[in-house]
């Protein structure tokens, strides 16, 4: 990516921090509309046919780092991102989250696959669930409930197909959970909530007011520059294949975190 190249009389060590912060910058301001931005800048026209139009313009693949789960995901970013604007009618949205299985998302569904324990018999919420692969992980390692969350507007019916093809059942909201308390559930997933600064620490301060209230909290994030390591409890590290368009590496360098 060229605007991320760094200047060679930088240092080695500086030259990566610099085109990580410059990727978490570009990325987060993509991503920044999922949550506490207004609904009305985010959605101009109804959808015709939000499922149709998915099923036309993904297809079924297994999950690089979760091949027991497949999603509807897109092949390439930018075509889809363009149909995305024609379909809502609007120029300028982010790219369609939903139809990419990213390494937060990946890294945590790997987790609760391996560790069935963390949320059996359990009511999990999958947070800014996108393609819904962390509420479907949950599931299958047989959470007694998930509710997945997302406002955008393609996720329900991104949601809704990706479980029927892992044969699993998923609630779904599309309030702005931010605005309101911590719901009442036993464990709350977070993937790759920390691409800008503000966002990060917004959806951070309400993931611990859910930790006070004796939540468990789960955090999968690809060691973004807005991610706060210290005082989290470290849990697991895997090297996750991504994509070159959205990423600045295809494998990234992922970790699990829980709030202690």
């Amino acid at each position: 990516m060229p605007e991320c190249a760094p200047s060679a009389s930088v240092s080695p060590k500086r030259k990566v921090q610099n085109v990580h912060y410059v990727h978490s910058k570009k990325i987060g301001a993509l991503r920044r509309h999922s949550f506490g931005r207004p609904r009305s800048q985010t959605v101009a026209l109804p959808i015709a046919d939000p499922t149709a139009f998915i099923r036309t313009n993904t297809r079924p693949q297994t999950v690089p780092h979760g091949p027991e789960i497949a999603l509807w995901l897109a092949d390439e970013v930018t075509p889809l991102w363009r149909l995305t604007e024609e379909e809502l009618g609007e120029l300028g949205l982010p790219p369609p989250f939903w139809a990419f299985a990213w390494a937060g998302g990946q890294a945590l569904a790997r987790w609760l696959l391996d560790h069935p324990e963390e949320v059996a018999g359990r009511r999990v919420l999958d947070f800014a669930a996108g393609s819904g692969l962390v509420g479907i992980a949950a599931m299958k390692a047989g959470a007694a409930h998930v509710l997945c969350c997302d406002i955008d507007p393609f996720c329900r019916a991104a949601v809704a197909l990706n479980a029927e093809a892992n044969g699993v059942s998923l609630a779904f909201t599309d309030a702005d959970l931010l605005k309101a308390s911590p719901p009442d559930v036993d464990v709350i997933c977070a993937g790759d909530v920390c691409y800008e600064q503000p966002m990060a620490d917004r959806v951070l301060s309400w993931l611990a007011q859910a930790r006070m209230k004796g939540t468990r909290v789960l955090i999968g994030d690809p060691h973004r520059t807005y991610f706060p390591r210290d005082g989290l409890e470290f849990l697991a590290e895997y090297r996750v294949p991504t994509t070159r368009e959205l990423e600045d590496l295809e494998i990234k360098r992922t970790s699990v975190w829980a709030l202690p």
